[in-house]
């Protein structure tokens, strides 16, 4: 990855040169990134209690297949983008906030006499809503602040980081500790105070109980809709911080000078192997050469994963140079061998007392050196390299730039991703009802269903990274009931039995759907020919097509 400019130190004149900032300035933007961090850390622990407090509750009867169905394709790559921003986030809670509303207000209409007891008593919980949503809002207003600098902090390595991040939460966990003691005793004081203020209310009430029915009406209107108001903003927080996060922030003359440097990169090479046989003289050719090509937001998408956010073509150079040397792998191998030809000299002898002439001729081996070459070009797919660069916050940052094409679908329309998300989407397929009577098929479709829609990341292995066809069986099944690690196709092919008679919740198995040896491909069967697989993106497919049966293999059973 090539080095990428500090900008923190740099600002423009009017007359557009160049002039260092001040020491004092330099230090002041850095204070007010450590400051949003801050507050970041601080509301990320509230909402981790939160969280704690949801799990607790009755899971909702789960839905039909068919609404199941609906819901996952409702979410597809929209769903993988916001799954990426409650990773970073925890979860946005606001929604929750509006709906304690609406039942404290029914609590307040049953019990009027003991609403202002009752609300001292919650407002512990009160202030947890509003962390929560503060907590939207901090994140959000720290993930602009870094995109405003336009570059990561560079000076720190991995380490510092992480004894950064402990040392805020240690000074979080510290003040949450402070103030619930503090909390504590201003709850005590408030619950003496409390019962007089509830003696004179439950009077006010038996003298007006109309005007009390009234009042209490407007009080929960107004309540109501500030907690509407408090969700909406948090959901728009969110919005935003999603369509950021996915969001190329590149200016189009880079990410087009970067595509169009690729393909440069690539007509070189070409034109390299068309006039070979003219720059190079060896006897004899041999040409073992795939495709030369690659996809434009493939290339958009890694570098700006690698270089987190926005860059510049001439920031990214030395990056497309790894790509292009990572991609096509070119070999030439030259045979010598040891050749010879018959070569036959003759000569006329005249004898000088007869005048009779005599004609002789004698052959012998001329020994040379033959060579034999053969070019071999590898294109390893551009889109099978990010496995191997990137670490698991890269990958994940990748697979969310596939999943949205960087949300510019009209960067590169010929892009052949344009059909595959954005005109067409998943292959859908409603599962009947009597097929989950079987309670382990019902748990494969169930987890299964929740990825239709995410993107075939080569190598990906969980929700975070996205799958590829191997990683998401595996993924599913481990949460199915199973225990079988990270397996590929041919590694989970192994652990099934043959099966002539399929049924739900099998696998399914192909060959020579790209160039590897053994099974390459692997499904999960759904019955009356369906699979659900890591096509490119998750989704349905129909196994009676005849790409499909040319390279169907076989059906296995788990153990």
């Amino acid at each position: 990855m090539s080095e990428q400019t500090n900008r923190a130190g740099g600002g423009e004149s009017t007359s557009g040169q160049s002039v260092p900032k001040s020491k004092f300035r330099q230090e002041s933007e850095q204070a007010k990134i450590n400051k949003s961090k801050l507050r970041m850390e601080k509301r990320g622990e509230k909402l981790d209690a939160a969280r704690e407090r949801l799990a607790k509750q009755k899971p909702l009867k789960k839905p039909g297949p068919i609404k199941r169905v609906g819901r996952a394709a409702g979410r597809g790559v929209h769903g993988f983008v916001h799954g990426k921003i409650y990773e970073a986030e925890h979860e946005n809670v606001g929604v929750e906030g509006a709906h304690r509303a609406e039942l404290a207000g029914e609590f307040v209409l049953r019990h009027g006499t003991r609403f202002v007891k009752k609300r001292i008593r919650t407002a512990p919980a009160r202030a947890v809503r509003k962390a929560e949503a503060k907590s939207i809002r901090a994140t959000a207003d720290y993930h602009f602040r870094m995109a405003a600098q336009k570059h990561p902090e560079l000076h720190k390595n991995a380490v510092s980081r992480f004894w950064q991040k402990r040392r805020l939460k240690k000074q979080y966990q510290k003040q949450v500790r402070e103030a619930a003691k503090q909390g504590a005793k201003v709850t005590e004081k408030a619950a003496v105070t409390v019962e007089k203020v509830a003696r004179a209310a439950a009077g006010f009430v038996k003298r007006h109980p109309v005007g009390t029915l009234i009042a209490l009406a407007c009080v929960l209107l107004l309540f109501v809709m500030q907690s509407c108001m408090s969700s909406m903003l948090s959901l728009g927080n969110g919005l935003v911080v999603a369509v950021g996060a996915s969001t190329y922030v590149s200016e189009d003359a880079d990410m087009l000078g970067a595509e169009a440097a690729y393909a440069g990169m690539e007509a070189e090479l070409q034109d390299y192997l068309d006039s070979y046989e003219l720059t190079h003289d060896y006897d004899e050719y041999h040409y073992d050469l795939d495709e030369i090509q690659h996809d434009p937001y493939v290339l958009i998408s890694m570098i700006s994963a690698l270089h987190e956010g926005a860059w510049t073509l001439d920031e990214v150079r030395g990056t497309l140079q790894t790509l292009f040397d990572r991609q096509y792998i070119l070999t030439e191998d030259v045979v010598t061998e040891r050749r010879y030809y018959i070569e036959t000299d003759t000569w006329t002898e005249t004898d000088p007392v007869t005048g009779e002439t005599t004609t002789h001729s004698e052959s012998y081996r001329v020994y040379y050196d033959y060579y034999i070459c053969t070019v071999t070009l590898e294109n390893f797919n551009l889109s099978h390299v990010p496995i191997y660069i990137m670490g698991e916050e890269q990958l994940s940052r990748y697979a969310l730039y596939m999943a949205t094409l960087g949300n510019r679908p009209d960067l590169f329309p010929q892009s052949a991703y344009i059909g595959k998300y954005i005109t067409n989407g998943p292959t859908l397929h409603d599962v009947p009802e009597a097929y989950l009577a079987d309670e382990t098929f019902a748990a494969i479709l169930t987890e299964a269903e929740r990825y239709i829609g995410y993107p075939y990341v080569w190598g990906g292995y969980n929700p975070s990274t996205s799958f590829d066809c191997s990683g998401y069986v595996s993924w599913v099944i481990n949460h199915s009931g199973w225990d079988v690690g990270r397996l590929g196709a041919q590694g989970l092919y192994n652990i099934c039995t043959r099966t002539a008679s399929p049924r739900p919740g099998d696998l399914v198995f192909f060959v020579g759907t790209y160039d590897t040896p053994g099974v390459s491909h692997v499904g999960i069967y759904v019955r009356d020919g369906w699979m659900l697989h890591c096509g490119d993106p998750i989704g349905y497919a129909n196994l009676d097509t005849s790409y499909w049966q040319s390279h169907l293999y076989a059906y296995g059973r788990l153990p």
